[in-house]
């Protein structure tokens, strides 16, 4: 059924909290933008009617992004509910009737991975599987053995290429930019690899606690919550080799070779962290272990990158909101006295701006022949229209392009990465809200020359610069 556009959207969970802070807003935002002219059927058990329904996305429209008039009333005109166990057959007969004639729809699972295995049972009982699609969102278990039953569940009903695993991150425009800047630009071949790169960087870094959420926190925590996902994939789209199509599968050939690459952690590799005042969140076990900073240090063993370690650290009630990547060159072997080189660099930032950024060394003022670090912006790019990350990847998802999608063997390699740590339950150690993470991130796990800690967003005009 590849590229066959879905004829209906079913959305279970529809009156849970991710339809109502992000889902409305974006299928608001496709109707506008002409990607979205189909039923859309929502399903949910709150005991709910249809004008409650339309009431809740008038409601969640108004306070998480704002009313389009025409767009919302034809989200309106296009949008059928009605309430239903997940566990009961009449659902899906009644679902099997609201989708008419509809021979392609697509189910979007925004519901706990717990009631999968119903739902698509009940789903292939009642037909409304055939010809269709299932999108899932993450979390795709909490560990291999658990990724492995849920992607059995979903692949007794769908096959593969039917099977749409968001992780909305892949949505995020900067996300593609790195792609673009790595294989559009012919310079950065000559140095993009273990010859001339150092070590790597990447840091997601949330300036917020978990914001009431201490209960789902608490199941989760920062390695499975965006580090073995997002920040993974930010990791692939850094390391793997250029596709040799232009195809979805082409390029997620070569994000599973790069996790394949991989070996499993092992506990130096790792450091974990909470933040005090963490155990005093609603929701949160007294003595939880769960973790609300990670730094993990791994090899890409790779032709490309073997040997050039990669420093993956995220967390929360840090000093500041920014997710962003460093690569540390080697330093040159030069007249100029080590002590006075700062190593070059190259700098993505991802969010929440976007800028690509060099370091490089220049002659300091005087007359002295010493060195002077300055950053040279070679691009920063303000946020104009852009598609919001859920409305880029369900666009792609009702087109049936399987590109920002995780598949099957890249879910279970990057378990097979962090499994190790994970069950062995490594030491939490402490450390004070809006600092950078515990000093055991500095003692066992520093780069050579240190973390690079990003800064807060510059407001200025956006244009080509150099920075002292």
């Amino acid at each position: 059924m590849d590229h066959v556009p879905s004829d209906a959207l079913v959305f279970f969970g529809a009156t849970g909290d991710l339809a109502y802070k992000k889902i409305f807003i974006n299928l608001q935002a496709m109707i506008k933008r002409g990607h979205l002219d189909v039923p859309v059927i929502g399903v949910a058990k709150a005991g709910w009617n249809l004008e409650q329904m339309r009431a809740r996305i008038k409601d969640a429209l108004e306070k998480h992004g704002g009313i389009d008039p025409a767009a919302f009333q034809k989200l309106i005109s296009v949008f059928r509910y009605f309430d239903g166990d997940y566990k009961d057959p009449e659902t899906f007969r009644k679902l099997r009737a609201e989708l008419k004639d509809a021979q392609h729809p697509a189910h979007y699972l925004a519901i706990p991975p717990s009631l999968f295995e119903s739902v698509v049972e009940e789903l292939v009982k009642s037909g409304c599987s055939k010809g269709a699609r299932v999108i899932v969102e993450k979390p795709f278990g909490n560990d291999l053995a658990s990724a492995q039953e849920l992607n059995r569940v979903l692949r007794n009903a769908f096959d593969e290429s039917d099977i749409f695993r968001i992780d909305h991150y892949l949505g995020k425009r900067p996300v593609h930019n790195m792609l673009v800047f790595r294989f559009a630009n012919y310079f950065m071949e000559a140095f993009w690899n273990r010859n001339y790169i150092e070590s790597v960087q990447i840091t997601m870094a949330e300036d917020f606690g978990v914001q009431g959420r201490g209960a789902f926190y608490d199941q989760t925590g920062t390695i499975r919550d965006v580090m073995q996902n997002h920040l993974f994939q930010v990791l692939c789209n850094l390391c793997l080799e250029p596709p040799v199509r232009s195809d979805s599968e082409s390029l997620r050939d070569e994000k599973a070779k790069v996790l394949k690459a991989i070996p499993p952690l092992t506990p130096k590799d790792v450091v974990r962290g909470q933040f005090r005042g963490y155990l005093d969140e609603p929701g949160v076990k007294s003595n939880s272990q769960v973790e609300t900073f990670g730094a993990m240090r791994l090899y890409v063993n790779s032709w490309r990158w073997k040997g050039v370690p990669f420093y993956i650290r995220a967390g929360k009630n840090l000093p500041v909101t920014c997710t962003e990547v460093f690569a540390r060159f080697h330093k040159p072997p030069t007249i100029i006295p080590e002590s006075q080189l700062t190593a070059n660099h190259l700098r993505f930032r991802i969010s929440p701006d976007m800028a690509i950024a060099i370091g490089m060394m220049i002659m300091a003022p005087g007359e002295v022949m010493e060195g002077r670090n300055v950053e040279m912006l070679a691009s920063r790019e303000p946020r104009r229209d852009e598609m919001d990350a859920y409305e880029r990847v369900l666009t792609d998802a009702m087109a049936g392009d399987a590109t920002l999608f995780a598949r099957q063997d890249y879910v279970e390699e990057a378990w097979r990465i962090v499994d190790p740590v994970l069950k062995q339950q490594t030491p939490v150690h402490n450390y004070e809200p809006k600092s950078w993470g515990p000093k055991e991130a500095e003692q066992q796990l520093a780069p050579t020359g240190g973390w690079h800690n990003p800064t807060a967003p510059v407001q200025e005009e956006f244009s080509l610069e150099a920075n002292a």
